[in-house]
C-alpha cells in the first residue's frame, strides 16, 4: 500500500522553476515519492536537472555546474521572448521540523557571464537576501561579504542557524546510472555518496556492508534476487589498486554459487544495483533528504516493474524519491494515489508540468483506471492550471529585483 498522507521523509515540497531550459515557469508539490511521467523529450529531464544544479552549485561553484551544462546560455530558456535569467525556489522542511526557503535566479551577461541577481533564504525565525552580490536584509546582526558569481548559502553555511539548509540541499543525490562505469575497473574511496553514474558503487557496496550489521545490504540484496532471479549476494572485489562488483549467482548443477564480476553482467543487473545502492546508501553524515532517478525502469525486464515499485515505496519511507518515467508498466498499480503524479508535456518547445485534471484524477482514485493504462492511452497529460506564465510565479519572499 502506498502511502498517503505526508510523510517525514518529504524534504521538499514545493517547487518552483523560471527560464530554466525548456521550461517557462513550473510550480508544482512533491510528496514522498513522485513520478514525473511524460514521452521522450517533453522535459521530465529538465526539471530534475534544476534540482541537480542547486546541489552541483553548493557543493561545487555555480560556475562550475554551469560550465558542466555548457554555460549559462545552454540552461536558461531560449524563447521569442530571450529571457535573460533563470530562478528557481524551493519549499522544504528539515529533520528538525523548521520549514523555510531557498530560492535564486541568474542573470546572462555577455560574454557568456553571469550574475546572481537576487538569493533568498529562510528558515524559521532566520533569513537573509541578497542582490547583486550584496547582502541587503538579514536576521543576523553581521553577515560575511557576499559574491556576485557565487551562492551565498556556501558562505552563510559557516553560520550556524543556515547549516542545516547548506546540509540537506548539498546531500541530494541525481542518478543516470551507466552500465559501462558500473562495469569498469573502479578507483576505489570512502562510499560516502553513490556517484551520478555509478562510477564508484563498489566502494559505497563496500560501506554498505559494514553498516547497520549489513542489515541494508541484506535488503538490497533481497530485493535484487527478486529482479535477478538466482542472485544470492554482492560484494566488493579487489584487483591491485583497482575494485568491481563481484555477484553470486546459482547455477544449475553447481552445489555452490558461482561468482560473476561486473564485466560479466548484464546492463539490467547493474542498473538494478546501482538503482537500489542509490535508494538505500547511508552516508556517514546523515541519510541523503532526496534521491532523484532518471528512468528506473530502463534495461529491466517488464515483470520487475513491481518489484521496482515495492523498493521505490519502502525507500520513500526514508527518503524522498522522485522519478522520471515513461514506462506504463512502473505505473500499473491501482494502489498508486493520484497525488503521486506530475503529468509532462512539451508544446511548441515548451515544457508544462502539473498534476493531470480533475477528471483523470476522479478515475484514479475510483480505481477505473491505473495511471499505466491511461499513460498507454496518453491520457496522462496536466491539467490547465499547469500552463503558466514566468510573471505569475513569485520566488522570493522580499520585494521585487
Amino acid at each position: 500500500m502506498f502511502l498517503t498522507n505526508p510523510a517525514p521523509s518529504t524534504f521538499i515540497h514545493r517547487v518552483q522553476v523560471k527560464n530554466y531550459r525548456s521550461i517557462a515557469a513550473c510550480d508544482v508539490q512533491l510528496g514522498a515519492l513522485t513520478f514525473l511521467v511524460g514521452q521522450n523529450g517533453s522535459g521530465k529531464s529538465n526539471f530534475l536537472d534544476a534540482l541537480r544544479l542547486t546541489a552541483d552549485a553548493l557543493v561545487q561553484t555555480l560556475d562550475h555546474a554551469l560550465r558542466d551544462r555548457g554555460g549559462i546560455a545552454e540552461v536558461r530558456r531560449r524563447s521569442g521572448g530571450h529571457p535573460t535569467h533563470f530562478g528557481i525556489r524551493l519549499d522544504f522542511s528539515l529533520p528538525d521540523g523548521q520549514a523555510g526557503h531557498y530560492a535564486f535566479e541568474v542573470g546572462a551577461r555577455q560574454g557568456g557571464s553571469f550574475v546572481v541577481r537576487v538569493e533568498e533564504c529562510g528558515v524559521g525565525s532566520h533569513s537573509y537576501r541578497v542582490e547583486d552580490g550584496n547582502v541587503v536584509r538579514s536576521s543576523m546582526a553581521t553577515l560575511p561579504a557576499a559574491s556576485e558569481d557565487r551562492l551565498y548559502l556556501v558562505t552563510a553555511s559557516g553560520i550556524a542557524e543556515f547549516r542545516a539548509v547548506y546540509d540537506a540541499l548539498s546531500m541530494m543525490g541525481f542518478y543516470s546510472l551507466n552500465p559501462a562505469a558500473v562495469r569498469a575497473l573502479q578507483t576505489p574511496d570512502r562510499g560516502e555518496i553513490l556517484k551520478r553514474d555509478g562510477a564508484n558503487l563498489a566502494s559505497v557496496v563496500e560501506r554498505i556492508a559494514h553498516a547497520n550489521g549489513g542489515a541494508l545490504q541484506q535488503r538490497i540484496e533481497e530485493y535484487l534476487a527478486q529482479v535477478v532471479p538466482g542472485i544470492e549476494g554482492v560484494e566488493t572485489k579487489k584487483f591491485g589498486h583497482m575494485e568491481t562488483i563481484e555477484f553470486r549467482q546459482r547455477v544449475q548443477g553447481a552445489d555452490k554459487p558461482w561468482r560473476f564480476p561486473a564485466i560479466n553482467m548484464s546492463d539490467g543487473t547493474l542498473r538494478a544495483l546501482g538503482i537500489l545502492v542509490a535508494l538505500f546508501q547511508k552516508p556517514e553524515r546523515g541519510r541523503i533528504p532526496l534521491v532523484g532517478i532518471e528512468e528506473p525502469e530502463a534495461a529491466l525486464h517488464p515483470a520487475a516493474a513491481g518489484v521496482l515499485r515495492d523498493c521505490l515505496r519502502e525507500a520513500s519511507r526514508n527518503t524522498q524519491v522522485i522519478v522520471t518515467s515513461h514506462s506504463p508498466d512502473l505505473l500499473d498499480d491501482r494502489d498508486l494515489p493520484e497525488d503521486f503524479l506530475l503529468a509532462v508535456v512539451s508544446e511548441l518547445g515548451t515544457t508544462h508540468i502539473g498534476r493531470v485534471d480533475e477528471v483523470t484524477r476522479s478515475a484514479l482514485r475510483e480505481h477505473l483506471f491505473t495511471a499505466g493504462e491511461l499513460l498507454r492511452s496518453d491520457q496522462l497529460r496536466p491539467g490547465d492550471t499547469a500552463r503558466r506564465t514566468p510573471e505569475q510565479l513569485r520566488l522570493f519572499d522580499g520585494s521585487a529585483p
